[in-house]
């Protein structure tokens, strides 16, 4: 009788054991706004809802790589803060930056910082019509060779020069989320922090994560149908972030690091898809950006396992596209 009763406590022990491991799963979208854009992010047979250490990820970018907020190592140190020892984050994003800003001949460059914010596109929102003689002038704080890291202190060759991470740190944010979800076992979701984009695995019944791409003449109505899973992409583009002087003249954000201007090329956009790093593929859409259509189908030739759609006008005003990217 003691036998019986031993087994049968033990078999129901084994069966809430049992039970308790076979976790229910279920699919998860969150939505919200940070980095001063929405942010839409689905995974598939969670088992608990990920909003809060989610939130504090993006607490943690914007605390070391915010422009935007005053107290951030960032702000700080742009502002001659030289006691700051930076974080993981923030030296991640610098290495990357160093080495994006070698391989693409200076087009990337988060040393625009001070230009960005004269043509009023940064935190600031100058908006000055810089005169040729002003931008020569800010163009002595342009370089990211005149920035080190050292001892986990950023140092400047000069104290006014101003970094900008903002065309990395939204995809580098992605890559927090990403790794945060591979660390937790997640093997399907698809991340979009403001248009850019990390996917893993499939969506349902094996579905491949499938995006439109935004059409840079008319919004309403998507390009191209893309297949992201297991990819990184971004787009970069002057059809949205501009602003119009008052004697008509036409000023993008993508301020070109070689010349310290503002102004607008035929390149209307520039998108990339790689098995990188969401971070990287942001840098290099904004680079493309900055050096047009021509230098980026010689860089693309030279780096062909980097995919592009590059949208442009032709001479005769029409929207052409070059790519090397595979539609799927």
């Amino acid at each position: 009788m003691k036998t019986f009763k031993f087994s049968l406590f033990l078999g129901i022990i084994l069966l809430f054991t049992s039970c308790k491991n076979e976790l229910k799963t279920t699919d998860f979208t969150l939505k919200g706004f940070v980095f001063g854009t929405t942010y839409k992010i689905t995974y598939l047979n969670g088992t608990q809802n990920f909003q809060k250490p989610i939130d504090s990820l993006f607490r943690l970018v914007n605390k070391s790589l915010s422009t935007y907020i005053p107290t951030s190592d960032i702000s700080k140190i742009n502002n001659g803060d030289t006691t700051i020892f930076i974080d993981e984050m923030f030296a991640e994003v610098f290495k990357k930056s160093k080495k994006i800003y070698t391989e693409t001949d200076g087009f990337f460059d988060p040393t625009v910082g001070n230009l960005v914010n004269a043509w009023g596109f940064g935190p600031k929102k100058e908006k000055i019509d810089l005169t040729n003689e002003q931008v020569s002038n800010q163009m002595q704080f342009v370089g990211l060779h005149k920035v080190e890291l050292q001892n986990h202190k950023i140092v400047k060759e000069n104290p006014k020069i101003y970094l900008d991470f903002n065309s990395i740190a939204k995809g580098y944010g992605i890559d927090v989320i990403a790794r945060f979800f591979n660390s937790k076992g997640i093997d399907n979701y698809l991340i979009e922090i403001g248009g850019e984009i990390r996917a893993k695995g499939t969506k349902k019944n094996n579905n491949p994560w499938l995006i439109k791409l935004v059409n840079p003449t008319d919004n309403t109505n998507g390009y191209k149908t893309l297949n992201l899973s297991n990819k990184s992409m971004a787009t970069s583009g002057n059809y949205r972030k501009f602003r119009i002087s008052e004697d008509g003249k036409k000023y993008v954000h993508t301020i070109n690091p070689k010349t310290g201007f503002a102004i607008e090329s035929n390149l209307l956009s520039a998108s990339v898809i790689a098995n990188l790093d969401c971070a990287d593929v942001d840098a290099y859409a904004t680079a493309f950006m900055a050096m047009g259509l021509e230098k980026t189908k010689a860089f693309i030739a030279k780096n062909n396992s980097i995919k592009v759609i590059l949208i442009y006008l032709n001479k005769d005003g029409n929207l052409e596209e070059f790519t090397n990217y595979t539609y799927k």
